[in-house]
């Protein structure tokens, strides 16, 4: 079984998994939003295609640590995802997934284009793996 990293947006939602032994996240892919129900149903089959048993998702607080309207709107969405997989989502904290992203990627990618159509991907695998990493201590 794997775990599943998500990093959650109105736009695009950036999607990780582990390996079978939940020890490595590796970026999986992009996926630009369409309707809600499109989106649940897209994740649905990934989750069932890779024999996912935990969701970890990225909870977007603000600096003070609290939740806002975008933390409210991805809790949202998360809980119709696990209506329809009954697994429930383990939230964590996101506060500053996208610089570390940003930074990754930098290292590797010059081009602000390219870097940007992955930065989502590798912030789910950031989230995912510092989950496996608590996880494991």
């Amino acid at each position: 079984m794997k775990a599943m990293g998500i990093d959650y947006g109105l736009k695009r939602i950036g999607i990780a998994f582990s390996d079978e032994t939940k020890f490595l996240a590796t970026p999986y892919q992009v996926y630009h939003t369409k309707t809600e129900q499109e989106d649940l149903q897209y994740l649905k089959n990934l989750i069932a295609q890779n024999k996912v048993d935990e969701i970890v998702c990225g909870l977007p607080l603000n600096t003070k640590g609290e939740e806002g309207e975008i933390a409210l709107k991805t809790r949202e969405f998360m809980k119709k995802l696990e209506n329809l997989t009954n697994l429930a989502p383990i939230f964590v904290d996101e506060r500053m997934t996208s610089v570390l992203a940003e930074e990754f990627l930098a290292e590797r990618e010059k081009d602000w284009r390219k870097r940007k159509e992955k930065l989502d991907a590798v912030s789910a695998s950031i989230i995912l793996q510092d989950y496996l990493d608590n996880k494991r201590r």
